[in-house]
């Protein structure tokens, strides 16, 4: 089995800045805001940047899909999903990827909401969100271009345990084998990731 690749530290380019207002439901055309709430909107955004901790992770595997639901992995783990097995069906390759926002933003989040700053823990939890995204394409990116001398390309889009017909306790084997406790990441036995802002994904790599 190919070892797991670990980012301890992600630093984005940029930070989503569009897409954080898009998840507040902001709409550039339609959305009116006072220049106070649009100043306190991007001051809570900068503090969630001082505070989130992005760290990531992916495991590179061959992958057999047998139609019509079966997803084999090298190791012998396999998934059952016809979803899965249609977006991987093409795939050569399985990619399973992780990336965290860590406990400190969340602990930010939950002390905002308790207090007296909800409008300001929404915003914390939006840009949260949309930084664990933006994580997990960044780990895209940098695999992209390695697979580029390899005369590979990675798929475009990504498929996360709980979606369609892939059941969430597929987190359990997507969490071990990322081992996702070296970044700090648990898992309930509801298969919910803790801290809350972490996100698992699979994608394929085509030859």
């Amino acid at each position: 089995m190919n070892a797991v690749r670990y980012f301890h530290k992600i630093i984005l380019a940029e930070w989503p800045y569009e897409a954080i207002y898009r998840r507040l439901g902001f709409r550039r055309a339609s959305t009116r805001m006072t220049r106070e709430q649009q100043e306190e909107t991007e001051q809570s955004i900068l503090a969630a940047e001082e505070i989130v901790r992005l760290q990531g992770a992916f495991l590179r595997q061959q992958v057999r899909v047998e139609p019509p639901e079966r997803v084999v992995l090298a190791d012998q783990v396999e998934f059952q999903s016809r979803n899965l097995a249609v977006f991987l069906q093409d795939a050569r390759e399985i990619v399973m990827m992780a990336a965290t926002a860590g406990e400190e933003i969340m602990q930010a989040i939950r002390r905002d909401a308790a207090g007296d700053c909800v409008t300001r823990a929404v915003v914390l939890d939006a840009a949260a969100s949309e930084a664990v995204d933006a994580a997990l394409d960044w780990i895209m990116g940098y695999l992209q271009q390695g697979l580029r001398r390899e005369g590979k390309v990675l798929m475009n889009t990504r498929y996360s345990a709980g979606y369609g017909d892939l059941a969430l306790e597929n987190q359990r084997v997507i969490h071990r084998l990322l081992d996702l406790e070296r970044l700090g990441v648990g898992l309930t036995e509801s298969c919910i990731l803790v801290p809350e802002k972490t996100v698992t994904a699979m994608t394929g790599i085509l030859a």
